[in-house]
């Protein structure tokens, strides 16, 4: 049985059309899927542990995270047909194991099932909200309640309190100085919130990261929930 929650939520027949194509493969942390121009030509669905991004490299040497893709999920192609020109770097944040499946493969199967095509269809939709939504808080909200989003959001995918993050990382990530990502993460220790460990964070009260929160997390549980029930973790430690 597969540990990413999109494949396990399939019914069986559909989970059988696409689960003697898998491959498990190991992926280091900073590997790279795919940049932007490149033809897209395999799906990888993370297992637990594994958290992919989807990333904007802009001009001036700035970059920004676009989506933050778990066992929840997948990165790759998953609705179009034909050629797939990636938009944006598909790099892995946190190491960890993930199913691959090839684009034809996964074309095969969809045209098979409307069930499995509907299923990834929402998934997709998913994924869209998370980048405008994503867009709307980068415009919108302020650092603090940026970052306290990030770290419940990658909480949930880890499933574990140790997030192995640096401030430098999490800056990247979040298109802002370093020297906010430290003063915000000095600020939620000293409330309590979370730990400050070399290379490496503690969530320790996550009920003040999500009164922290912008409303942008919340929005997008209920719309996952929505489409596709009980596939988006939610840690609880």
């Amino acid at each position: 049985m597969s540990a990413n929650r999109l494949i396990t939520a399939l019914s069986a027949p559909d989970r059988a059309r696409i689960e003697r194509h898998f491959q498990r493969v190991t992926l280091a942390r900073g590997a790279v899927l795919f940049e932007p121009g490149d033809n897209v030509v395999d799906v990888h669905f993370p297992e637990q542990g594994m958290i992919a991004a989807l990333v904007l490299d802009m001009r001036e040497g700035a970059a920004a995270e676009a989506a933050m893709i778990g066992y929840e999920g997948a990165i790759g192609g998953i609705v179009s047909a034909g050629e797939k020109p990636a938009y944006t770097r598909g790099v892995i944040q946190m190491a960890g194991a993930a199913l691959k499946l090839s684009i034809e493969e996964l074309e095969d199967a969809k045209a098979g099932s409307h069930t499995l095509r509907d299923h990834f269809e929402r998934y997709s939709d998913c994924l869209l909200a998370q980048v405008m939504q994503s867009a709307a808080c980068n415009a919108v909200h302020d650092v603090e309640a940026r970052l306290a989003r990030w770290l419940l959001a990658t909480h949930d995918r880890v499933g574990v309190s140790d997030l192995p993050v640096t401030h430098d990382f999490i800056a990247e990530m979040l298109g802002v100085q370093r020297t906010y990502v430290t003063r915000i993460v000095g600020q939620l220790a000293e409330h309590g919130a979370i730990k400050g460990g070399r290379g490496a964070i503690t969530i320790v009260d996550r009920a003040h990261l999500e009164q922290q929160s912008c409303e942008c997390y919340a929005a997008l549980r209920r719309h996952f929930d929505r489409l596709l029930p009980g596939v988006l973790p939610k840690a609880t430690a």
